[in-house]
């Protein structure tokens, strides 16, 4: 491949790589090690918002609505778990998109449930029950952080209805009634507060994305945003505990997500209305060893470089790998969703979130395979990718000329990820997979799982640079090129420093 940028030219790219990212149920927040992950990826990447399953679900305690002894039944509310959790949240600089779900047991018409936690997927038994739950829980966090503050956050309406394992029966009809009274109540508190929905995966999408936009035009029902989830890949094959899948081609991924763009277009309430993927993985199961690969770092690097051309977030699920929607999984590398692995470790996936928070600029390189800036300060950043889709275990060479530059001398330096470097999986498989990782093996692996390293100076003349890149397969990497101007110390030189020898007599020099 041989791309070419002038510096004087711009394209178009929507970087909000880092504008969200997903967790699992709200809960999970209580635990130190989901604290601790979440901390080393606002430090390193630093996401804008969080959003997950499971706020008004059994384990946060929020809804009761239950007589003791021989007093009546009365609705309560029981915010406790709920402040700590926004306050870890807001003090590691992340904001919530308030995922409304799934229903409280007191209040739920049914007992169907979904995952290990069992989470209520039914319908409620009192609606306006259901809307007092969301103003008071809106305005309690309104009393407590501010109303302006709140105002920043969205609030989605349910998770993926059109499934019948995670609404009863996928009943269209009454989603749309739940989204109408809740959107409405939410509203009649603050006019401020974005809601949106419909929050589908691509089961049936079309038909439902369009039902809904109808509805919701029927009824001139509040709607600031409209969401989807997206997957990349097809049916699981089971083996033990662990689910195997085939990717899509990518083109074909990004055609699906064209067609819900289009559709909201096509609506002149809707058009140029905010479009939200508040979930999207390779696979869609938190048991796909493909989570944890450079493959999967490399495949999503790719999508990185255009989901922002139709839509204005776009959340990873998730975060981090303390997640039990199919129970307490039993090794660090299990497949999970998360970024990071029990017990600090960086996936290959990690880096590249890393990577793209630094593509800072205005775009000069958009391609299949590449995708740079430059940055205010005159650098040049850029990200890498060779995913294997058909594994033919083939390298791709890359050339890059750029046009523009000052001439004068130049830091390079790369950060490598692939099957050898900054794949702490490999190093797990090859230290006998263990289930329980001691201290020194967790310190190996996080060390594993750091990019290669590799540097160089350049000078450049004729205002032109031509830098030379050889993907190997499955490998993600980032590349810095920027101008220095070099000021040795007095009697400083490098070539006499790296020079040194053993002579055979102290005496001769």
């Amino acid at each position: 491949m041989k791309y070419r940028a002038d510096l004087k030219k711009t394209l178009n790219f929507n970087n909000k790589a880092c504008h969200c990212v997903g967790t699992g149920r709200m809960d999970l927040a209580l635990h130190k090690e989901y604290l601790d992950q979440l901390k080393l990826v606002q430090d390193e990447i630093g996401f804008s918002y969080i959003r997950g399953h499971g706020l008004f679900s059994k384990y946060m305690a929020i809804f009761r609505d239950r007589s003791f002894r021989d007093e009546p039944a009365v609705e309560e509310y029981c915010f406790t778990y709920l402040d700590m959790v926004m306050d870890s949240y807001l003090e590691l600089n992340i904001k919530p998109l308030l995922e409304l779900g799934f229903m409280p047991e007191d209040l739920a018409s049914g007992e169907e449930t979904t995952f290990f936690w069992k989470g209520n997927i039914t319908p409620p038994k009192d609606y306006d029950k259901w809307v007092r739950l969301v103003q008071a829980t809106l305005s309690h966090l309104m009393n407590r952080y501010g109303r302006e503050e709140v105002e920043t956050w969205p609030v989605e309406v349910w998770n993926e209805p059109n499934l019948t394992s995670f609404w009863k029966d996928a009943d269209m009809e009454e989603y749309f009634k739940l989204y109408e009274l809740t959107a409405k109540g939410i509203k009649e508190i603050d006019e401020n507060i974005k809601v949106g929905g419909p929050a589908i995966c691509g089961v049936d999408d079309e038909r439902w994305l369009k039902s809904f936009l109808d509805y919701v035009k029927e009824k001139n029902l509040p709607l600031d945003f409209v969401s989807r989830h997206h997957y990349t890949s097809y049916m699981p094959k089971m083996q033990g505990h662990y689910a195997y899948i085939d990717l899509h081609e990518p083109e074909v991924a990004f055609g699906w997500l064209e067609r819900s763009r289009d559709i909201v277009d096509s609506y002149d309430e809707f058009r140029g209305m905010q479009l939200f993927i508040t979930e999207f993985n390779t696979s869609y199961v938190p048991n796909a060893p493909i989570h944890d690969t450079a493959l999967n770092a490399a495949y999503v690097a790719h999508m990185l470089s255009r989901l922002g051309d139709k839509h204005d977030s776009y959340s990873y699920w998730t975060f981090g790998d303390v997640f039990e929607e199919f129970g307490v999984p039993f090794t660090p590398f299990h497949g999970g969703f998360g970024l990071v692995a029990d017990g600090l470790i960086k996936k290959p996936t990690f880096h590249t979130f890393s990577f793209y928070k630094r593509l800072e600029g205005e775009c000069i390189v958009k391609e299949d395979n590449c995708v740079a800036v430059k940055t205010k300060d005159g650098a040049i950043r850029g990200v890498l990718w060779n995913p294997d889709f058909h594994l033919e275990k083939k390298d791709l060479p890359v050339e890059l000329e750029i046009e523009g530059l000052e001439d004068g001398e130049y830091f390079c330096f790369e950060e490598i990820v692939n099957e050898e470097h900054g794949n702490p999986l490999k190093t797990w498989h090859e230290m006998g997979e263990p289930s329980s990782p001691d201290e020194a093996d967790k310190k190996l692996l996080r060390k594993a799982a750091e990019p290669e390293i590799v540097s160089s100076s350049k000078m450049i003349s004729g205002k032109k640079a031509e830098l030379s890149f050889n993907l190997s397969y499955n490998e993600l990497r980032y590349f810095e090129l920027k101008k220095i101007n070099r000021n040795s110390d007095r009697g400083y030189d490098y070539e006499a420093v790296i020079s040194h020898k053993c002579v055979p007599d102290a005496n001769q020099s």
